[in-house]
């Protein structure tokens, strides 16, 4: 009989999604305000809004040559994790060393060369981004792929899953609050300066993230539960095998398709709500609160459901709401309501969809790995869950990039077509996400 985690164990291992979802929801969420702020945010613009071949402004290039680094990157700490033989685990003294560095990068993405629109803050965003990607996917991949190895039945997995879902939702939460810490900054500490506030609230978040980020390596002992042995398939024939999988085919597509319109929802936010809202900036961080507080409700549902009647039907259902939603987005400010009334039904309708979503692909995941386990007498989860994230953190890109892109078309009060796109794009990319998922084939 394989040790199970006990209930502190589980929430230590949940903490740990908390700090790198609290860091890289920072990147999504800020970097576009930031960077490329709208007229009435009160920031002056960093970088130059040059627009190449007609479609590409210079943000969303930084954003791709980031994970362009990290694409590369990925299957490399996977093979490394998974072929380890240290004596303290395959994966804790990977996640160890990744900290300090992925709270260091993270912070210093917010600090540009020069305080005003120049090239010179487009190189630094780029090595600094390519920087903080590699050092947090350090301690990504090994935190997912330990799931697979510490969990040995079905129901332990979606359990799991559900406290990790939860821990990457508080980093939302937290990382969409960054303006509301920014204000008590400013109150409490006398900064004048809403950027330098900014920064502040920045690096106390990076230092939160990093403290909980050592706990599943201070409550975990990887040995005592893991019974996985080194992997001994080289890196290259590692990656083919993990395609060769068609169920794991599908599961990526569409968890890519998701993960890009999420990210899209993530970058928005503040416009949404300052440009066609005309809501003030901090009442992003509350809307966020009240989607995710709302999510928890679905929790039992969806843990109790998806045992009954699998997990498949949750997950399209969700990919159909997400469609709706984003119809919403085209419209907002348009609505026969007022502003507030809208924005809430738009972030409590999103809240079953990110409970499925946050839940189940882990699970499904962690059931795919495993099962190729059993078949190959293999054990590279780490390749499964390095592949899956690089799928992530390029949707998480490509969402960047396509709202950077889009703000071409229109991102200020009075000229906010652009945002309104970003509403048709997601619309599309959730419709493709529920299609090739329909074609996922689940053991009854």
């Amino acid at each position: 009989m394989n040790k199970t985690l006990s209930l502190k164990q589980e929430i230590a291992y949940a903490a740990g999604m908390i700090g790198w979802s609290t860091m890289t929801n920072i990147i999504i969420v800020m970097l576009p305000y930031v960077y490329l702020p709208p007229s009435n945010a009160g920031l002056t613009p960093l970088v130059p809004q040059l627009v190449l071949l007609g479609a590409f402004n210079i943000l969303s290039i930084i954003a791709a040559s980031g994970r362009l680094v990290d694409a590369i990157y990925d299957p490399f700490i996977a093979s490394r994790s998974d072929a380890s033989t240290n004596k303290n685990g395959r994966r804790m003294p990977f996640m160890k060393w990744a900290i300090v560095p992925a709270m260091l990068f993270c912070g210093l993405v917010f600090y540009p060369i020069q305080k005003t629109e120049s090239l010179h803050n487009a190189w630094w965003l780029t090595i600094t981004l390519c920087l903080f990607f590699i050092s947090v996917t350090t301690y990504i991949i090994p935190y997912n792929a330990l799931l697979a190895e510490v969990t040995h039945t079905p129901k332990q997995k979606v359990k799991l899953s559900s406290y990790q879902q939860v821990g990457f939702v508080i980093g939302i939460i937290l990382s969409a609050c960054t303006n509301n810490f920014a204000d008590l900054v400013e109150a409490n500490f006398h900064v004048s300066s809403r950027s330098e506030a900014i920064q502040a609230a920045i690096w106390g978040l990076c230092i939160l993230s990093g403290l909980v980020m050592l706990l599943p390596i201070l409550f975990i002992n990887e040995k005592e539960f893991s019974v996985a042995k080194p992997t001994h398939v080289p890196l290259w024939p590692a990656i083919k095998s993990t395609f060769k999988n068609s169920n794991f085919k599908y599961y990526l597509i569409s968890d890519f398709a998701f993960y890009t319109a999420l990210s899209i929802i993530s970058s928005g936010l503040l416009f949404f709500c300052t440009v066609l809202l005309g809501l003030p900036e901090s009442e992003g961080g509350k809307f966020m609160g009240a989607m995710v507080m709302a999510s928890l409700l679905f929790y039992p549902l969806v843990n109790f459901g998806s045992a009954k009647i699998g997990k498949k039907p949750f997950v399209l259902l969700a990919f159909g709401v997400l469609c709706l939603i984003f119809v919403t987005i085209f419209f907002l400010g348009k609505l026969p309501f007022g502003p507030y009334t809208q924005i809430y039904i738009l972030v409590l309708s999103a809240s079953f969809p990110l409970a499925a979503l946050g839940i189940l692909p882990t699970a499904i995941l962690a059931d795919i790995a495993q099962k190729d386990t059993l078949k190959t007498g293999e054990n590279h989860e780490g390749m499964f869950f390095a592949v899956k994230y690089l799928f992530v953190k390029l949707g998480q890109t490509l969402g960047i990039a396509i709202f950077a892109m889009l703000t071409i078309y229109g991102k200020d009060p009075g000229n906010d077509y652009g945002l309104r796109l970003n509403g048709v794009v997601g619309f599309g990319l959730c419709l493709i996400a529920l299609l090739v998922f329909s074609r996922f084939k689940e053991d009854k």
